[in-house]
This record gives structure tokens, C-alpha cells and sequence, in this order.
């Protein structure tokens, strides 16, 4: 527990930090879990159509900090190679 008034006022920011990244986290989820799941029920029409919103998700994701780069780069291939291999 912050002992401090600067280490309890930080701990309220970090607070209320955590709930919009974990908003945000949880967003970028869903939507990449509903892509795949058209994919994978073979509507690669829809699915493609959801392709950047996905992107926009995983993009604002890694440049909030919530995901690496890297990680954002790969998220976003799988999604584009698992939609080709439908094709």
C-alpha cells in the first residue's frame, strides 16, 4: 500500500489508467476474436470486411503501449495469412 501522499496520489492515476487499458485491450480482443471466428466459419467476405477495423484496434493498442510493436506486426499477419489461406 502507498504510504506517501505522491506514492497514493500515483497509485489512483496507475488505477485509472489500468481500467482504459484494460478497455482497450479487451476491445482489440474481441474484434480480432470476431475475425477469426468468421474465418474460421468460412465468411472470408465478412471477415474481410472486418480486416481494418481489426487493424485499427491493434494499431491504437500498440501505440497506447497496451501491446509491443512487434506484437501488433504479427497479430495483424496471422489475421491477413489465416484470411488468404480461406481464399
Amino acid at each position: 500500500m502507498p504510504i506517501t501522499q505522491g506514492a497514493k496520489k500515483a497509485h489512483r492515476a496507475s488505477e485509472r489508467k489500468r481500467v482504459f487499458n484494460v478497455r482497450r485491450r479487451r476491445a482489440m480482443n474481441e474484434i480480432v476474436k470476431e475475425v477469426r471466428s468468421l474465418i474460421t466459419s468460412g465468411e472470408s467476405k465478412k471477415a474481410e470486411e472486418k480486416i481494418p477495423e481489426a487493424y485499427k484496434a491493434i494499431d491504437k493498442a500498440a501505440k497506447r503501449g497496451i501491446i509491443k510493436e512487434n506484437t501488433a506486426a504479427r497479430k495483424k499477419s496471422r489475421l491477413v495469412a489465416a484470411l488468404k489461406k480461406t481464399k
